[in-house]
């Protein structure tokens, strides 16, 4: 049996016309004709051996099979991007020093270091974990060269920053809601949406202040006439995590990074406001930044541009 050579020009087309909905968009942006971004499907069904799409509508849909196929796409193509960036960047040298939430640590933090450490070796990187006006003093005091953070408006101008996302935040509460045996929850979710107000307060996990998503929440509830209290605090992200899952409160987060033993609470089960969304921004020291910052900074733009499309539920 022979043995099944990928063509990853013709992986490129394929992932870029599902990316962008439309095989007509991608043959734009891949300079190509229309017919000739055709070809190369049909050439790649028959690498397959098997059939990738199905009509949906006036367009089409990834089978099972292509669904399996788009994601050794996106591997394929990564890995020959690194290896490019590698032999481009061989030689490249200096040091970058990186901040991070805690949000973003786990999820992006392993992933993006290997891949610029294979790509670059002699650049030395140093990485910091902290909150966000933590992060944006640190850069301001020329202590980091890149800072990935929640963006509340209020950055100095002397912090160039760009926008990464826009996230919705929401209501975490325990994986199992058997977990939560509060009296608040539990009364709301017998009454139902649309009961009478509880009088009992709902039990709040939060960071220490200051902390702008505190404020953010507490304004919510109190415009929506939802009495609280603070059940839970720390200046640790994990022990948010933790003291949620316990069933102790009720917590505030995007969905970027949640933990297996949370999830998100439907909040109209319990009558809880809408919250708004988050920008995430990536922050630089200076405008121009020497090439091992700016390489790194593309990898973290693509990180996490990759993670929110991979999850619907991030989407603005």
């Amino acid at each position: 049996m022979s043995q099944v050579m990928f063509d990853l020009d013709v992986l490129r087309s394929f992932s870029t016309g599902i990316a962008l909905g439309s095989y007509a968009r991608a043959a734009d942006r891949l300079g190509r004709s229309t017919s000739a971004v055709s070809a190369q499907l049909k050439k790649l069904e028959a690498q397959a051996g098997t059939v990738l799409f199905r009509k949906a509508g006036r367009g089409l849909e990834l089978t099972d099979a292509g669904e399996t196929l788009l994601a050794y796409a996106h591997r394929m193509l990564e890995l020959n991007e690194e290896a490019g960036a590698a032999m481009r960047g061989v030689d490249l040298q200096g040091w970058v020093r990186l901040g991070l939430q805690e949000d973003f640590g786990e999820t992006l933090l392993p992933a993006v270091l290997g891949r610029f450490a294979r790509a670059h070796p002699k650049v030395r990187i140093e990485a910091c974990v902290a909150r966000s006006a933590e992060l944006r003093e640190r850069l301001e005091l020329g202590q980091l060269d890149l800072a990935l953070a929640w963006d509340a408006g209020d950055h100095p101008p002397s912090l160039h920053a760009e926008r990464v996302a826009r996230l919705p935040l929401q209501w975490i509460g325990p994986a199992s809601t058997d977990a939560l045996d509060a009296s608040w929850w539990k009364e709301r979710a017998q009454r139902g949406h649309g009961a009478r107000k509880s009088r009992e307060p709902l039990p709040l996990v939060l960071l220490d202040a200051p902390c702008p998503l505190r404020d953010i929440v507490t304004r919510s509830l109190d415009r929506a006439g939802v009495p609280w209290r603070h059940a839970f605090t720390s200046a640790s992200l994990a022990a948010l995590w933790a003291a949620s899952s316990a069933g102790l409160g009720l917590t505030v987060r995007t969905p970027f990074g949640l933990p297996s033993h949370v999830r998100a609470i439907d909040r109209t089960a319990v009558g809880l406001p809408a919250l708004p969304q988050m920008s995430l921004a990536l922050y630089r020291a200076q405008a121009n930044a020497e090439a091992p910052v700016g390489r790194l900074a593309t990898l973290l733009l693509e990180a996490v541009r990759q993670h929110v499309r991979s999850d619907p539920a991030q989407l603005h």
